[in-house]
């Protein structure tokens, strides 16, 4: 589902335009999440979520999915990773910074092409 009715192809944007959509996509599910899993104060959830949306949370998430997969899920991510993003990162490395832009560039793009089964069993395994 998605709430904007104006097609695009995301084949044809940036890998940091399907990051900057994969972002929010992310989390969102890990908002949702923490809010399922308790009845908290706003505040505790938040601290929570920076917990899973860091560049270092990120990167181990890759790990948990990378060997589940496809070839174009791979490439999408891959061109995420391999995008200039022209600022240094200032809590994570180098390369935790740019595998966390990989993993954004693929839920961003999961969900413009509307795989919405496949970012939930692509969290899933995540959160296994």
């Amino acid at each position: 589902m998605r709430f904007v009715d104006k097609k695009v192809n995301p084949k044809q944007l940036s890998p940091l335009n399907l990051a900057f959509i994969g972002d929010c996509v992310y989390e969102m599910l890990v908002r949702e999440t923490l809010v399922i899993d308790a009845n908290r104060p706003v505040n505790d959830l938040h601290r929570e979520s920076v917990k899973f949306v860091s560049a270092k949370a990120q990167t181990a998430a890759f790990e948990k999915i990378k060997d589940i997969l496809t070839d174009e899920e791979m490439a999408v991510y891959k061109r995420g990773r391999n995008a200039k993003v022209g600022h240094s990162p200032k809590s994570a490395t180098e390369g935790e910074y740019h595998c966390a832009t990989g993993v954004e560039a693929l839920f961003g793009y999961l969900y413009l092409t509307e795989q919405l089964d496949r970012i939930k069993e692509l969290f899933s395994e995540i959160n296994a």
